[in-house]
C-alpha cells in the first residue's frame, strides 16, 4: 500500500466566493431516500465570504467576521469536509489551515457554508497543484451537498435532481436585491421536514422551471423577473417562523418588486428596480424592527474565483 504524500507548496491560496438567492424554488415530493426533487434557479449575488488555504501540519479551521461563533471550526464543517475529501482522491494528507472570512449570513438560506466548501475546495486544489478537473470538483462538490456545486460555478443555474445538476442560464441584466437577515437561524432538515408535513395530504406536482422566469432571468426584467419569483419552501419557513411574515410584509411596503424567503429562511430576500430603490428597501427595514440588519448586492454574481 503506497503512503500517502504530503502537500507541498509555499504560498497561501484565497479564494472568494458568493452567497445565492434561489430565484424559484419548486419541490417536489419526498423520494424514497429522503431528498426531494428540485427545480432551483440558483442566482449568485455579491455577498462573499473568502476562503485563505495555508499549508499547516495538520487540518485545522479559523474563521472571522459575522456570527462566527455560529459555526463549527472542526472537521464537521463542510469546508474541512471539502479538503479531506480532494486529499484522499489524490493521495495527499490534507495538512492545511482554512481561514474563513464570514460576510454571507450563517444559517440563513443563502449556502454560506456550501460556499465555504466551494472556496476551500477550490483553494486547497489551486495550494496542492492536484490538477483536478473541472469535472472532478464537481463531482466532489455534489458529494458535499446540493447547493455546493453552484457555489463553484456562480452566476445563474437550474439545478435539478437534488440541485446539484446544473445548467447554466442567461442573465440579460443586472438585479438589485436587499437581504433582511432574522435572529437565529433555521434549519434546512426541519424546513423540509415542515414542508412534508404541510404537504403531505396533497399531490405534490413534479418540479418544472418556469419559462417565465427564465424568459425574465434572460431579458434582464426585473419586473417580469418580480412576477415569477417563487419559493415552494416559504410556507414551510413561516410556519417555523411566523415572525418573517411581517419582514416581507415591511419591505414590501417600501416599494420593492417582490418579496420572499431565500432559501430554507430565514433571511428574505428583496428584489428592488434600482440601486437607489433598494437603498430605500434596506433603510424602511431597519427602521421596521422586522429584522437585525439589512445587506443590499448585485446580481449575477461570478462563483468561485482565486484571488492570490
Amino acid at each position: 500500500m503506497t503512503e500517502p504524500r504530503q502537500a507541498t507548496a509555499s504560498e497561501s491560496v484565497t479564494v472568494r466566493v458568493p452567497a445565492k438567492v434561489n430565484v424559484q424554488l419548486a419541490v417536489g415530493a419526498a423520494r424514497p431516500d429522503g431528498f426531494h426533487d428540485l427545480a432551483n434557479v440558483f442566482l449568485a449575488v455579491g455577498l462573499y465570504d473568502e476562503v485563505t488555504a495555508t499549508p499547516a501540519d495538520a487540518l485545522r479551521i479559523t474563521a472571522e467576521g459575522h456570527d462566527v461563533d455560529q459555526i463549527p471550526l472542526d472537521r464537521t464543517n463542510l469546508a474541512a469536509r471539502a479538503a479531506e475529501l480532494l486529499a484522499a482522491r489524490h493521495g495527499i494528507e490534507p495538512d492545511v489551515h482554512l481561514h474563513i472570512v464570514k460576510d454571507i449570513p450563517v444559517a440563513g438560506g443563502m449556502a454560506g457554508g456550501s460556499a465555504d466548501a466551494a472556496g476551500a475546495l477550490l483553494a486547497c486544489d489551486t495550494l496542492w497543484s492536484t490538477g483536478a478537473s473541472r469535472a472532478e470538483l464537481l463531482d466532489i462538490c455534489a458529494e458535499l451537498g446540493s447547493d455546493v456545486p453552484f457555489s463553484l460555478v456562480g452566476g445563474a443555474a437550474l439545478g435539478q435532481g437534488r440541485g446539484e445538476l446544473l445548467t447554466p442560464l442567461p442573465v440579460g441584466g443586472a438585479f438589485h436585491w436587499v437581504f433582511a437577515v432574522a435572529d437565529g437561524g433555521l434549519s434546512t432538515p426541519a424546513v423540509y421536514r415542515e414542508f412534508d408535513r404541510l404537504t403531505a395530504d396533497t399531490d405534490v406536482p413534479e418540479p418544472t422551471a418556469s419559462p417565465e422566469l427564465l424568459a425574465a432571468l434572460e431579458a434582464g426584467d426585473a419586473t417580469a423577473l418580480a412576477a415569477a419569483l417563487t419559493n415552494d419552501l416559504q410556507p414551510a419557513a413561516l410556519s417555523l417562523r411566523p415572525d418573517l411574515a411581517a419582514t416581507l410584509e415591511a419591505g414590501t411596503a417600501a416599494g420593492a418588486l417582490a418579496a420572499l424567503v431565500s432559501g430554507s429562511g430565514p433571511t428574505t430576500a428583496f428584489l428592488a428596480k434600482d440601486p437607489e430603490s433598494a437603498a430605500e428597501v434596506a433603510a424602511a427595514l431597519l427602521r421596521s424592527g422586522t429584522c437585525r440588519a439589512t445587506r443590499i448586492a448585485q446580481a449575477p454574481a461570478a462563483g468561485a474565483t482565486v484571488l492570490r
